[in-house]
């Protein structure tokens, strides 16, 4: 029997590459990109099914009920003096039932108000074109943000898994979620914090794309320069990447939600540090050396301009009203408070009022303890221990057509159960996906629920409510995702069909419970015993 000849000894084992194939344009893309994903035409055709969905839901009846509820006394009201004197403007007591008829009758006086304007600008845009006298006109543009953040969730969760189904399955989840659906059929400010954080997360993902596509393109014909390897000047620390346009958008889109509300300042700190640890992590990859540094020098004080920098642009942008009508609340403070430093002459003097204004409405936000019937701790918001309630009517027997002894209407801020807690499940399972596989999705989910969540436990005596936490329920719907998806894929072939129908069961009876939950969500008339059937927990009432 003759032995195999031995392999020569200069041969590399398979799993090596030589430079000339390891820094081929190719091969740098399948590294820092993965496997090309096609979705071809269901790419779109099922996110845009599952937005249309979305799309009925949040706009069937959305004039009902014909009153102000819960907050809207005060955003809506903002929203119309905003068209009319561009600042928003004082109210007389008691004025909810005469704005809703028809009859506002704004005070001459300025408002002092503590969210920046943005979001009542956008509540202003339904009301300009469907009148400020009925509902559709005060919960348009939520109804519109809500829509929409169900497309970009669909299109942000095909992208990440790689996966029409996966895309879809998302899209779905967030079109039926309660919570969401409250949010997106009610003239508040929280569903467009919502939406902007998600669209610059969608901004920065297609950033990422785009950086690793230069780094493998400059990489590449470097290596093609010099006989297939980049210089070794060149791998200490990569190459610089040049614009970088959806980071930009990005910036604005985070100054956006900064301009809805304060809060949006926390998804912009980590959303800025995440976008730099993922260019750190694809130096990293394509084999720069000194990829920690690189990243500072060569991405990260960029990403603090296109973030940060463009960020306060568009925030400041948000202030234009106020800025040149000079009636706003505050606006005149600079003309009787001079400057008194050097560096405050430098500043012109609407900017001091607004500063000094911003440092009032610091100081409101965290002093505001006021007691609530409904406000709630963020340790009971994962539980969904305390939601709020905006809207509740109850009706004796014929009542308004009610068919039995005692009827409810009421519209509950109550996440679908289904969904709310696997969910807070899956946020448990990102950790060990994230420290376990380096998981990078799930690192930047968590990053995401720490800014929407953990932030809130800063400031531990100031009213909160469950609400708050729509800033990042598509997240909360993206880690579930994740988790179906892993679940889908876990074990062999017969293995993976048969979790394939646990997930699509899991679907199903999410889609079951919205449909169950959807009269206390709506403010539909229903018998007293059936409002009380839903609510399960004592503390919902």
């Amino acid at each position: 029997m003759q032995s195999a000849s031995p392999a020569p000894a200069t041969s590399a084992p398979r799993w090596l590459s030589t430079p000339a194939a390891a820094y081929t344009d190719a091969a740098l893309r399948l590294r820092l990109l993965g496997e090309r994903f096609h979705p071809g035409r269901w790419g779109w055709i099922v996110p845009l099914a599952v937005t249309v969905l979305a799309g009925v839901l949040r706009l069937i009846r959305l004039d009902h009920p014909h009153q102000l509820i819960f907050d809207e006394t005060y955003y809506v009201k903002d929203a119309f003096t905003l068209l009319q004197s561009g600042v928003e403007m004082n109210w007389p007591e008691d004025h909810n039932e005469q704005f809703a008829a028809g009859n506002p009758q704004p005070e001459n006086t300025p408002e002092y108000v503590v969210h920046p304007p943005l979001g009542k600008w956008l509540i202003a845009l339904g009301m300009a074109v469907f009148g400020a006298d009925n509902g559709t006109g005060w919960r348009f543009s939520a109804a519109v943000a809500g829509t929409l953040s169900v497309l970009l969730t669909a299109l942000i969760a095909q992208r990440l898994f790689r996966s029409v189904f996966l895309g879809g399955i998302a899209g779905l989840l967030l079109a039926v979620e309660g919570h969401h659906l409250v949010m997106s059929r009610t003239g508040l400010l929280d569903i467009f914090l919502s939406f902007f954080v998600l669209a610059a997360f969608g901004a920065l993902l297609l950033d990422r794309a785009d950086g690793r596509r230069r780094l493998a393109e400059r990489l590449a014909a470097a290596a093609a320069r010099h006989g297939g390897a980049p210089p070794s000047s060149l791998l200490r620390y990569g190459p610089w990447l040049g614009w970088r346009p959806w980071r930009l958008v990005a910036g604005i889109l985070l100054g956006a939600a900064c301009g809805v509300k304060l809060s949006g300042l926390a998804f912009m700190a980590v959303f800025g540090l995440m976008t730099v640890l993922w260019d750190m992590n694809a130096r990293r990859v394509a084999g720069i050396r000194h990829w920690v540094r690189a990243g500072v020098t060569h991405d990260g004080l960029y990403a603090f301009v296109a973030v940060v920098g463009v960020g306060a642009a568009t925030y400041l942008a948000t202030w234009t009203g106020w800025l040149v009508t000079g009636n706003g609340y505050n606006r005149q403070w600079h003309t009787t408070h001079p400057p008194q430093s050097w560096w405050e002459h430098l500043v012109p003097g609407p900017l001091r009022s607004l500063g000094d204004y911003h440092r009032q409405s610091t100081q409101f936000h965290g002093g505001l303890s006021s007691g609530h019937d409904y406000a709630s701790n963020p340790w009971t918001w994962p539980f969904m221990g305390r939601p709020t309630s905006f809207y509740y009517e109850g009706y004796d027997d014929g009542a308004n057509g009610c068919p039995v002894d005692t009827c409810s209407a009421a519209i509950t801020d109550l996440a679908n159960p289904v969904i709310w807690w696997a969910g807070t499940l899956a946020v448990l399972a990102l950790v060990f996906l994230w420290l376990g596989r380096r998981d990078w999705r799930a690192g930047a989910f968590l990053g995401v629920y720490a800014a929407g969540q953990l932030v809130w436990f800063l400031w531990p005596e100031r009213t909160m409510f469950f609400f708050y936490t729509i800033a990042y329920t598509p997240f909360l719907i993206l880690a579930l995702t994740l988790c179906l998806g892993a679940l889908m894929r876990f074990g062999g072939p017969a293995n993976r069909r048969r979790n394939t129908v646990l997930v699509l069961a899991f679907v199903a009876v999410a889609v079951a419970a919205s449909a169950f939950f959807m009269p206390v969500w709506t403010g539909e008339m229903i018998p007293y015993e059936q409002w009380r059937l839903r609510m399960w927990m004592s503390s919902w009432i």
